[in-house]
């Protein structure tokens, strides 16, 4: 999920130095926007390596990267200081920190006087990007890519297949380890590190790198265990069925969606389905002529997953009007977070990361394909394009480094805020890491359990994102919360 902003980056860059202990970073020096995106915000940045070696010593140029951030400054009276500061990890792999500025009101709420630091990872937004030429805010896509420049960036990534390691996982966790560290010293208000989706994974490959100066951790829809092959990112579709079939046994559960569709609703959607692969007309009228990827896609939305039993009963009448109604929700939500220059996916970021690390398919399957997809999903009501978009690969992938699948030594106190219907990190793949942190006595660890929840608790539930959040830095015991779901017709 991912929709952001542009911004005429205006920021100054600050020095990176070389200590013999790694990357040191002095505070940023932030300036006046030059943009509209968020009024009054100021912007910096800093300069990095390339690459850097096992040590997190810089190699090769020290400055031949830039890791744009965005600063919100607290909403507290003009001579008061901020109460504490937050930094804010978009998801992805891909997205830039543009998805969180139309979520600021929330946020403030959540962290009443605090300011928030928003950094762009590297290959995202206006830092550093894969495709200099074709990402760039003046070419024809703008961030993103458009016509040729899809078969120009690829090639020339092809050309330099080392170059995909300068985007590790690793390497972002060692800007963000930069960033922090630098910006915050002694005497400082508190420090917290929000990271969403692929931005959890983020922060603790940042936190196996040392210890952060954060007084604590907010993991919002938690990857599961990178390893395990029930939950990586070539299971998507069996993530996402597990979902849906949840959400229809809802509706059988209820006295009144039950009537109306008079049985079991995986019935119905069968008997829709079977209508639709018969008539291309009403196949025609899906988003992506896929029911099954459509399906899924609304369980990304409270407001149209609440839909799906509605929609399956017009479906089998032959009406419309729910389809569209379903329809003008999801392109509502998508535009609620926003659009910038600044906001396009970083499709190249996104396949070296997924490919090279969070995709266990190649190793566990060799020589999968598209057929064997379309076999091994046959049965499934609710799928995703995702792992058929992995199978093209179409990019040089980076070597795992000994990172890879860990998890941190030691954590600050951390909060996890997890949906119990996340149709892209699964409930309990979260529940694992926590189980797994626990026992290794890493610190303290809460999971915080958000009832009939989907994905980015931040957005999709932002009572109980409050709730947890005030809760957390007041160094209160975390509290489940229960998103209204109602299924009845």
């Amino acid at each position: 999920m991912t929709f952001l902003p542009r911004l005429t980056l205006l920021a100054a860059s600050l020095t990176s130095l070389l200590a013999s202990a790694g990357l040191h970073a002095e505070p940023l020096l932030f300036t006046p926007c030059s943009d509209t995106a968020v009024p009054g915000s100021l912007c910096s940045g800093l300069n990095v390596p390339g690459s850097y070696d096992a040590q997190g010593r810089a190699v090769g140029e020290p400055d031949a990267m830039h890791v744009f951030v965005r600063k919100i400054t607290a909403d507290v009276p003009a001579g008061k200081a901020a109460k504490g500061s937050l930094w804010l990890v978009a998801g992805g792999p891909g997205e830039s920190g543009a998805s969180f500025y139309s979520l600021l009101p929330t946020l403030r709420r959540s962290f009443p006087g605090f300011e928030f630091l928003i950094p762009d990872h590297r290959g995202t937004g206006h830092s550093s990007r894969m495709c200099k030429v074709e990402e760039s805010e003046q070419s024809p896509g703008g961030r993103a890519l458009a016509g040729a420049e899809w078969g120009s960036c690829f090639a020339g990534i092809n050309l330099m297949p080392e170059y995909a390691g300068q985007f590790s996982i690793t390497t972002a966790a060692r800007d963000l380890k930069a960033l922090i560290d630098g910006e915050h010293g002694k005497n400082k208000p508190p420090v917290y590190v929000y990271g969403v989706s692929y931005g959890t994974q983020l922060v603790l490959r940042t936190l196996q790198l040392g210890r952060l100066p954060v007084k604590g951790v907010i993991l919002d829809s938690l990857v599961p265990p990178q390893t395990d092959a029930r939950w990586d990112l070539s299971q998507r579709s069996h993530v996402v069925n597990t979902v849906g079939m949840q959400v229809l046994a809802r509706c059988d559960a209820d006295a009144a969606c039950h009537a109306a569709l008079g049985e079991p609703a995986a019935s119905v959607y069968r008997r829709v389905l079977e209508k639709a692969q018969a008539d291309p007309a009403m196949l025609a009228k899906i988003p992506g002529k896929n029911l099954k990827h459509f399906m899924g896609g609304m369980l990304d939305v409270p407001a149209t997953r609440d839909r799906i039993p509605y929609l399956l009963h017009e479906l089998e009448q032959g009406k419309d009007g729910e389809l569209t109604a379903v329809r003008a929700t999801l392109a509502q939500a998508a535009a609620s977070l926003g659009s910038y220059p600044q906001s396009p996916l970083s499709i190249p970021l996104v396949n070296i990361i997924s490919n090279s690390e969070n995709n266990l398919q190649p190793a566990l399957r060799p020589g999968w394909t598209a057929t064997d997809i379309d076999r091994d999903e046959a049965g499934l009501l609710f799928t995703s394009p995702l792992p058929r978009i992995l199978l093209g690969g179409g990019l040089p992938t980076y070597a795992r480094d000994g990172y890879f699948g860990a998890l941190p030594a030691k954590v600050p106190p951390t909060l996890v805020l997890q949906g119990t219907l996340d149709p892209k990190t699964p409930y309990a793949g979260a529940q694992a890491q926590v189980q797994t942190l626990t026992q290794r006595k890493a610190g303290k660890v809460a999971l915080s359990t958000v009832q009939n929840a989907p994905h980015f608790i931040l957005w999709t539930a932002p009572a109980c994102f409050e709730q947890a959040s005030t809760r957390f830095i007041a160094g209160k015991p975390a509290q489940d919360c229960t998103l209204q779901f109602p299924p009845s017709i």
